[in-house]
């Protein structure tokens, strides 16, 4: 048995301290995102900044709580909190509150909860449970549909909210089966499917199929030789195919019309600066207008005169480009990278399975988050509601980014154990 003292000693401080310097630099962000010169204190309750306060306060409740539970406790409700979390998704689409044209909350008195944001950590930990089950091995076609069956559920359930962002998240999952042994050929495969997708958008369904179709008979005749191989092309282009003819419900039957407007914008086939284009191209405009070291804190004017929708969640990271230029957004990446390349460290030494595979988990949901959201910002991406962990104004994603996180580092000081 440890004692408390041992485990605490045991604890990766370099990744906490680089979580606390994010939060708080996030709270210094929103703060500065809605700046209210009436209401200049940023420990004013009635302001979001005052707000993020608390939730950061009940955070660090959240984490006491992690660090003094037993880590093999984790393993062991892996999958009643993967339950729980399906559960309480189905809840939210009959019981939730609608905000911003999405049922996604579950409303308490003055305060909202996000199920989705919690199904994150929950999901990661039951992938990890069953991935490190003895004699579970990714080459069974079993074991692959059931690891995609825990990644996709959450996914199928948060769609019809909808938010298709959150629903998106749970793919990164998907760099989790690769780093424990799944053939690299998928990642292909999927990459061919998410180019099939976008061409299918620019280009005349008919043209792309004879292009497919021709490129799938050179292939064949140039393969003669090995034995059934053109089975294996004609499979594929058959696949092509109906996932061509597919994407058009998808796409208009799945997403909402300012997704599709967004994915289009995105594409080029529309321009629409002043109307659902117009979130995007006041954020970039705040970020160009930050320049190499920014306007100073507080000084933002795109920010101060509320030109960007949304800027204390979605887009926070155009506050800083904004006031911190493209120095200051740099060191806010470069903090962000070296947070990742930290916890692969911490899930490359771990001796047990089960918290190597949870911390890629952590890895992949992060960086996701991170990648999608910067882009979304400047423009390399739809506008597709995904926060930026630790700036984004929000207690549901404070919380479960902080339970996300925590977790790991809990197990991190169990790694000399095979849990």
């Amino acid at each position: 048995m440890r004692n408390s003292n041992s485990i605490f000693q045991n604890l990766d401080w370099f990744s906490i301290f680089l979580f606390a310097l994010l939060v708080l630099m996030g709270w210094a962000n929103i703060y500065a995102a809605v700046y209210n010169e009436e209401f200049n204190s940023i420990f004013d309750t009635t302001q979001k900044y005052g707000k993020q306060m608390l939730w950061i306060a009940t955070a660090t409740i959240i984490i006491a709580v992690i660090l003094f539970i037993d880590g093999s406790l984790f393993q062991t409700l892996a999958y009643p909190l993967y339950i729980l979390s399906i559960i309480s998704l189905i809840l939210v689409l009959f019981l939730g509150k609608e905000i911003a044209g999405a049922r996604s909350w579950f409303a308490f008195g003055g305060f909202s909860l996000q199920p989705s944001e919690f199904a994150k950590f929950a999901t990661a930990l039951a992938l990890a449970r069953y991935l490190s089950t003895k004699n579970i091995s990714l080459k069974s076609w079993r074991t692959k549909f059931t690891a995609l069956l825990i990644i996709f559920l959450p996914s199928l359930l948060i769609v019809p909210q909808p938010d298709p962002g959150s629903a998106l998240v749970y793919s990164s999952l998907l760099l989790v089966l690769f780093r424990e042994g799944l053939s690299g050929s998928y990642i292909f495969f999927g990459f061919g499917l998410v180019v099939l997708f976008v061409l299918s958008l620019l280009v005349d369904k008919l043209y792309l199929i004879i292009i497919l179709a021709s490129l799938a008979a050179l292939t064949i005749i140039l393969t003669l030789r090995i034995k059934n191989f053109y089975w294996s092309v004609l499979a594929i282009l058959l696949v092509a195919v109906a996932f061509i003819q597919s994407v058009d419900y998808a796409f208009y039957n799945v997403l909402e019309d300012r997704h599709r407007d967004r994915i289009n914008i995105l594409l080029g086939k529309e321009y629409d600066p002043k109307g659902i284009g117009y979130n995007t191209n006041q954020s970039m405009i705040a970020i160009g207008s930050g320049g190499l070291t920014g306007k100073g804190y507080l000084q933002g004017t795109q920010t101060k005169y509320d030109f960007v929708p949304e800027q204390s969640t979605d887009f926070i990271f155009c506050t800083v480009g904004e006031e911190w230029g493209f120095a200051g957004s740099s060191v806010i990446i470069l903090l962000f990278i070296v947070l990742f390349f930290r916890l692969v460290q911490l899930a490359e030494r771990q001796k047990s399975a089960f918290s190597r595979i949870y911390g890629y988990g952590v890895v992949s949901i992060f960086f996701f988050h991170f990648a999608i959201n910067i882009a979304m910002t400047i423009g390399l991406a739809p506008v597709i509601g995904i926060p930026l962990p630790f700036f984004s104004y929000g207690g549901s994603s404070l919380w479960g980014f902080t339970i996300l996180l925590f977790i790991f580092i809990k197990l991190d000081a169990y790694r000399m154990q095979i849990l």
